[in-house]
Formats: structure tokens, sequence, C-alpha cells
């Protein structure tokens, strides 16, 4: 089945924003887990609006009240939460 190319372009642009909502919707469950360790290990953390992954099981994490956060996970295998 043969398809006209603005209908193939249609279908390219819907699939873009298909992947666009996932990879928003996995951003936004990382901000939710970045913010939840942080509380855990007691120290301020209202909500995540920025976050940055340095490497495997490395984030740096930014506050909606302006804290910024290293966290990580260190060599015998518990997670830190270092302030920056």
């Amino acid at each position: 089945m043969a398809c006209s190319k603005p209908a193939a372009l249609a279908l390219v642009g819907a699939l873009a924003l298909t992947c666009t909502a996932v990879v928003s919707a996995a951003d936004s469950d990382i901000g939710k887990d970045l913010a939840a360790t942080i509380a855990l290990q007691g120290m301020s953390c209202d909500k995540v609006v920025e976050s940055k992954r340095n490497g495997d099981s490395d984030y740096t994490a930014t506050c909606k009240n302006g804290n910024r956060y290293h966290v990580f996970v260190d060599a015998n295998g518990r997670v830190v939460v270092q302030k920056i």
C-alpha cells in the first residue's frame, strides 16, 4: 500500500511527537525519584525542576526552591546526596 508524501510526513510527525511525550514522561519520573531520594536523606527539595545525568547512577538536581544536589551511588552501593 502506497502513501502520499503529505500522509507519510504526517505519520512521521505524529511518531516524533509520541516519542517526545515518552521521553518527557521519563524525565518527569526521574525528577520525582530524585526529589524523593533527596527528601529521604533529610534535605529540602520541594520539586526537581532540572536534572542532569552525569553518569550511571549519578545526577545533578536543581530544585524549585533553588537548592542544588549531587545524587549518586558510592563505591559501597549507598545512595549519597550532597548539597552543591
